[in-house]
């Protein structure tokens, strides 16, 4: 059992202010792994008047100082890469090979993508007799999810700490451990008191806090639509940035035509890869009608030959799911499409063979989805892909546009074809022959995925403010 019963506030590790003890479960076990402390109320006042306070100074430092904190911070990343691997493998369910060459290098990608947008950032320019600043937007609060722990806390903390912002994270009381070893991580590296601080604890009780709290210029987070809509909410009474990155229902439009045995495997990769746990994994294949018995067969061997295991071992399986919650939700999609008349080509409902405990989930492939069902409407979160068949492209393009979501798309075919349908796919992400984001090109959602952008150049403008002086001498 890991013990992280402080939360980091001020530069100095504190008891809760009224908090409460909570367990993270292990998802393969069902087993306590890690305790914490949910925080309160009292201790987001606590974390965030020492932002403020830090704010004043941090916020006046010069990009040459912020460049070379990002420098000591990556080296003492570097140093922790396998504590942080297993802490993710542990509490989330990603096997240890998956979190060491995926999870944890994801983290320190935005380190690297941010101090070389800072490098290279334009901080001022003139526009004819004005002036225009790009200047620190002020107390950050960051709300982020379990599923990719340390790439979507980092995807906040790095253009942040660039931008000359203070913070207080709130990391998922699922997956907590790599967000307090980051802290152990910044606080190694130097980053001045009050500049970077953590609560820990659940949405009602501190995301709740963060959202609606005066003192916060800007809410980020990154989770579902639902609880989105909940932090703008609370958000909007004092008119603070609300910055979103929300849910997802990736359709995968593979061309008429495409070289299935191809182009399918590296973008259904995307399904199975982190258990499916990934907002933009493109579950949603839509094929034409001429090649649908091919595509089956083809996805029906992946899912077949991929073996599910224990995270604890090295090899290129998947594990379980994070919680209960998600693996009853799971199971209930997946019958829901049984009910509605889907064809279940694979796997179904219940553990894989063999695993009688832990939220374990058998790679499963429908064909015969129509647009309407609940498992091409709803995100799934987890190793279950649907088969949708067109007859036109325009069809196709139809039903890909054909949810509340717009945080990614993939098109599978020749990439000179599939550059004509990029821009038609409302989406903020399209990937052509591929399922992965571009570290630093701008990464965010349309519709109800979410607003604004992180990664490179433009997450560090949208962690800062534009100001105008206008009169001043050339």
């Amino acid at each position: 059992m890991q013990s992280y019963l402080k939360h980091y506030i001020d530069g100095a590790w504190v008891d809760s202010i009224g908090g409460h003890r909570h367990d993270v479960i292990d998802p393969a076990t069902e087993q306590p792994c890690t305790e914490i402390t949910l925080g309160t109320p009292a201790d987001v006042d606590a974390a965030v008047a020492a932002a403020r306070t830090a704010f004043e100074t941090f916020s006046q430092t010069s990009v040459a100082e912020r460049a070379a904190l990002l420098e000591r911070i990556i080296e003492e990343y570097k140093k922790r890469i396998p504590d942080l691997a297993q802490a993710v493998s542990r509490e989330m369910g990603a096997p240890i090979g998956f979190a060491m060459a995926a999870q944890v290098p994801a983290g320190l990608g935005h380190f690297l993508s941010t101090l070389k947008a800072l490098n290279a950032f334009q901080f001022e320019e003139r526009l004819g007799r004005s002036k225009i600043v790009h200047e620190p937007l002020g107390v950050v609060a960051m709300i982020t999810p379990w599923n990719w722990p340390l790439n979507q806390v980092t995807a906040k903390v790095a253009p942040a700490l660039a931008a000359g912002d203070t913070m207080i994270l709130k990391p998922s009381e699922e997956s907590p451990g790599c967000a307090m070893i980051l802290a152990e991580i910044l606080d190694a590296a130097g980053v001045p008191k009050g500049v970077f601080n953590l609560v820990n604890g659940d949405g009602a009780g501190v995301g709740n806090a963060l959202s609606r709290h005066k003192d916060v210029d800007m809410v980020s987070f990154t989770g579902s639509t639902r609880a989105g809509i909940a932090v703008a909410q609370a958000a909007a009474a004092t008119v603070k940035r609300v910055h979103q990155e929300l849910g997802g229902k990736a359709a995968n439009l593979v061309l008429q035509g495409a070289d299935l045995g191809a182009v399918l495997p590296p973008t259904v990769q995307g399904v199975l890869a982190n258990s499916g746990q990934s907002c933009i994994a493109p579950t949603r294949l839509l094929v034409h009608a001429s090649q649908v018995e091919e595509a089956s067969a083809i996805v029906k061997a992946m899912m077949e030959g991929t073996e599910v295991g224990d995270p604890t071992q090295m090899g290129a399986h998947i594990g379980p799911v994070v919680n209960k919650a998600q693996f009853d939700k799971i199971q209930g999609l997946i019958q829901s499409a049984i009910d509605e008349g889907a064809t279940l080509v694979t796997g179904g409902t219940g553990r894989p063979d063999g695993r009688n405990v832990g939220y374990f989930i058998k790679p499963t492939l429908f064909a015969d989805v129509t647009p309407d069902m609940r498992i091409a409407q709803e995100e799934v979160f987890g190793p279950v892909a649907t088969i949708t068949r067109y007859e036109t492209e325009d069809e196709a393009v139809k039903i890909a546009n054909g949810t509340p979501y717009g945080l990614s798309a993939t098109i599978s075919g020749d990439p000179a074809a599939a550059a004509k349908v990029a821009p038609r796919l409302r989406a903020g992400l399209v990937t052509i022959n591929s399922w992965s984001p571009d570290g630093n090109a701008p990464f965010g959602g349309y519709k109800q995925s979410g607003n604004g952008r992180e990664n490179g150049k433009f997450g560090l403008a949208d962690f800062m403010e534009v100001k105008t002086v206008v009169g001043e001498p050339g």
